[in-house]
């Protein structure tokens, strides 16, 4: 890519010069250089791709059969040794060893979903049509586990976005259950759901919990695969829902920011671009 770049400069530099004139063979002669190393890079960039995606599909296929013989028969042991009369305290010890096993054994499963989840994500086409947010957000929260326990508070009008219907109900799927997550605590728990302004030629809207919040200097890193701002016994997941957002985010040209503070919930912040006029 830089040396199609410097490619590019080089001809800039003839064309702009006073005393040096390409003819016009020689200017369709380097337009036709730089279109051929242009497409042999997409075509390296979309093999590298495909390349990732297949070693991800066989890694995930791969480490499945061995991750469930740990979580059986360290399931198993358990019972077994729960089994024994008046147990010994190195057979109790055994146990939580044997607990924990099988606790990280279906973590592991859950990060190998996600890495799943996030390929899917980047290799599903896009079909993009007018989507009406507001109905969007209420048949996700309609299916949440959790969202009875929320107070939902979706403020009108909230903007139509042009996205993939699919893959924006994944987003967010993962960004409403994240709210009600962190806000399960709070009595009551409320989310709030708004639009907010934006450039313009876009749409923006914020999704605010008023849950635990987390350090805003953490802020930058939220959007990583496998990224916890809280300790694992404290909530559920493995970091992998918000990485999935901002890459479903992207792929529409949007983006996508988090705020917060300690105690004080959390805003999370969609900039989108605005639909095509009728």
């Amino acid at each position: 890519m830089t040396a199609f770049c410097a490619s590019i400069g080089s001809v800039l530099t003839h064309l702009s010069g006073t005393d040096n004139f390409l003819s016009s063979s020689e200017m369709t002669s380097d337009l036709e250089r730089l279109t051929a190393e242009r497409d042999a890079l997409r075509a390296r960039v979309q093999e590298l791709t495909a390349a990732q995606d297949e070693f991800l599909r066989a890694a995930s296929h791969d480490l499945r059969a061995p991750l469930r013989h740990v979580t059986s028969y360290a399931a198993l042991l358990r019972e077994v040794l729960q089994e024994l009369p008046e147990p010994p305290d190195q057979v109790l010890e055994a146990l939580g060893f044997a607990a924990t096993m099988e606790r990280s054994a279906r973590r592991m499963a859950a990060m190998i979903d996600g890495l799943q989840a996030l390929s899917r994500a980047a290799r599903a086409p896009v079909h993009r049509v007018p989507v009406d947010l507001a109905r969007a957000v209420w048949d996700v929260v309609a299916g949440l586990p959790r969202g009875a326990a929320v107070a939902w508070n979706v403020v009108q009008p909230l903007p139509t976005l042009q996205a993939d219907p699919a893959l924006l109900q994944q987003l967010l799927q993962q960004l409403l259950d994240n709210a009600a997550k962190f806000s399960s605590r709070q009595a009551p728990a409320r989310v709030d759901i708004a639009p907010v302004a934006a450039p313009p030629k876009r749409v923006a809207f914020a999704i605010r919990d008023n849950g635990v919040g987390f350090d805003p200097a953490h802020a930058q890193g939220l959007f990583g695969v496998f990224q916890r701002l809280h300790r694992e016994g404290e909530f559920d997941g493995v970091g992998a829902g918000l990485a999935l957002c901002k890459l479903i985010a992207e792929r529409h040209g949007a983006h996508i920011s988090a705020a917060a503070q300690p105690g004080a919930g959390c805003t999370i912040t969609l900039d989108w671009p605005a639909p095509p006029a009728a």
